[in-house]
């Protein structure tokens, strides 16, 4: 499909589209849209940078335009999502998207005061976006009303597996039991659990997987710098901050790394806004506002920042340490080059981190190359790892049989031929 007109939305959607300047779907808004709008569940693996937030917001928003509610009263439209800055976003798109017309669309998550959030959901209201935790505190308060849900979208539900949100999530989908729809939407369908999760909320789903395009994949540069040491890798840093970025996230993959690295860019003269897990939700707002604004350029975090969270003009992702796993490597870096611009990622590499790096050449089947900064180059040796060679099927079987072997003749007593030997 070519133009959002094609996929038979309503003009009050096509004229917020148009404002919002998207100029035609992506592939996984063009493939889940009409899927969407025929009722059926869905199932898709979608990473970010695809325009999936789209992807579900608009036929949900073309459902309750479709089917008007006849009175005021609760949400018909729910969307978990895990954390509360990817709640936020979302319904910032949301409320964009339904910029014309009468649609009420709010938010439940943590940071917010009990009060408040009673006073709005007491309220009609259209379409909320929820972090599991909060709402199921007002579910037992009985301060929210799942049986009006009409349409349940569950977001990034890898992380919220990661996030131990599993038991949670299966009540809040027994309490939305009269729904009529369910979406939801993964980085990855390979995940650890996700089949289980998935069987007992979906009914035979049309199942959605797009890849970033590798033309989207292009417009991100990538490439490490190997580090000595702690001061070596500090160096490296102010350098790209001061001399190569614009606007820069840094990860780190710990509270105590990012304390650390605030003390010691501060020791440096370099301003900086940090988010972390555990952060107070107006701490939280107040950093990365001022990262929008442009009061500072960078903006540290930990891997709570590593999805989902859509901040202008990123020039460059720097991962200070690697993260733990390849795809977390994937999400980081799509920070940058968003809404068709071109930007960089940049990974700090000590001796340890080499083989981490060997993993997200193999996860991405991208080469990253090396550079240096001319005055801070390495001084040691790039380190090789020898890879353990498999066992063959005869080897597996000759040291199986060893094994046996060496238990059949323990606790056997020693004969008197042994002894004289």
């Amino acid at each position: 499909m070519r133009e959002f007109a094609d996929l038979e939305l309503d003009p009050l959607l096509l004229k917020a589209i148009e404002d919002i300047g998207f100029s035609r779907p992506t592939a996984v808004q063009a493939e889940t849209i009409p899927y969407a709008m025929d009722g059926r569940d869905i199932l898709a693996s979608a990473p970010t940078g695809t325009g999936k937030t789209a992807a579900f917001v608009l036929p949900m928003l073309q459902h309750l335009i479709d089917f008007p509610r006849q009175k005021p009263g609760p949400a018909r439209v729910l969307v978990l999502t895990p954390t509360r800055e990817l709640a936020m976003q979302i319904a910032e798109q949301a409320q964009a998207l339904a910029k014309y017309t009468d649609l009420k669309i709010t938010t439940v998550t943590g940071g917010i005061s009990y009060d408040a959030h009673a006073e709005w959901l007491g309220k009609t209201q259209d379409l909320v976006v929820a972090t599991p935790g909060r709402l199921t505190e007002y579910i037992n308060a009985e301060r929210f009303d799942c049986r009006a849900i009409e349409c349940l979208v569950l977001d990034e539900a890898d992380r919220m597996l990661d996030m131990g949100f599993t038991s949670t999530v299966n009540k809040l989908s027994d309490e939305c039991r009269w729904r009529k729809q369910t979406l939801l939407f993964s980085a990855t369908l390979e995940g650890r659990g996700v089949d289980g999760f998935t069987a007992d909320l979906l009914n035979d789903p049309a199942k959605v997987e797009a890849d970033a395009s590798r033309r989207e994949r292009k417009k991100i540069n990538q490439w490490y710098y190997r580090c000595d040491n702690m001061e070596h890798k500090i160096a490296i840093l102010k350098n790209i901050i001061q001399e190569q970025a614009q606007r820069t996230i840094v990860f780190v993959k710990t509270r105590e790394r990012l304390a650390e690295l605030r003390s010691l860019l501060d020791a440096e003269g370099v301003k900086q806004s940090w988010i972390q897990g555990e952060m107070q939700q107006a701490k939280r707002n107040n950093a990365i506002q001022r990262f929008k604004d442009g009061e500072v350029n960078v903006l540290i975090a930990t891997d709570v920042a590593a999805r989902g969270i859509d901040l202008p003009d990123v020039s460059h992702v720097v991962n200070y340490d690697m993260p733990r796993t390849a795809d977390v490597y994937v999400h980081r870096i799509g920070r940058t080059a968003r809404a068709g611009k071109k930007g960089a990622a940049i990974s700090l590499v000590e001796a340890h981190d080499q083989p981490m790096m060997d993993r997200v050449q193999r996860y991405t089947d991208e080469q990253i190359k090396e550079r240096y900064i001319e005055e801070l180059k390495p001084k040691h040796k790039k380190p090789t790892f020898v890879k353990k060679k498999k066992k063959s099927s005869k080897d597996k079987v000759k040291s199986a049989a060893k094994k046996k072997k060496v238990k059949k003749n323990v606790g056997k007593r020693r004969t008197a031929n042994n002894e004289s030997k």
